[in-house]
């Protein structure tokens, strides 16, 4: 876009990298990447991650300040789960508004 309009990138405007973040949150970004989906198998809807192999997943990756990284691991599913939802929303009002449309009839006429 910059290239586009001659311009160069503002590294204020930039979205941070995970290089950005403090270790502890890289740690935590990493740990939720790891952690298994949940979904509600009628709505479609994502509903967060399996925690229940989180104590393990500490363990293993020696990880010294549990607490500080699940807290950032809560942080990073509550926004995931929102924007996931929101992409579900979008799909599904759009295949409403597709089935909602009349049929226009195109095909083979087959006149009688």
């Amino acid at each position: 876009m910059c290239a586009q309009s001659g311009t160069e990138p503002d590294p204020d405007e930039m979205p941070p990298s995970l290089q950005d973040y403090p270790y502890e949150v890289q740690v935590a970004f990493f740990i939720h990447d790891i952690l298994s989906d949940r979904w509600d198998g009628n709505t479609g809807h994502y509903m967060g991650k399996d925690i229940s192999s989180l104590h393990y997943l500490l363990d293993i990756w020696e990880v010294e300040d549990k607490k500080t990284c699940v807290y950032f691991i809560k942080h990073i599913e509550a926004r995931h789960i929102r924007k996931l939802n929101l992409e579900s929303e979008k799909q599904r009002k759009t295949a409403e508004r597709k089935a909602k449309r009349p049929h226009s009839g195109g095909g083979i006429n087959v006149q009688g």
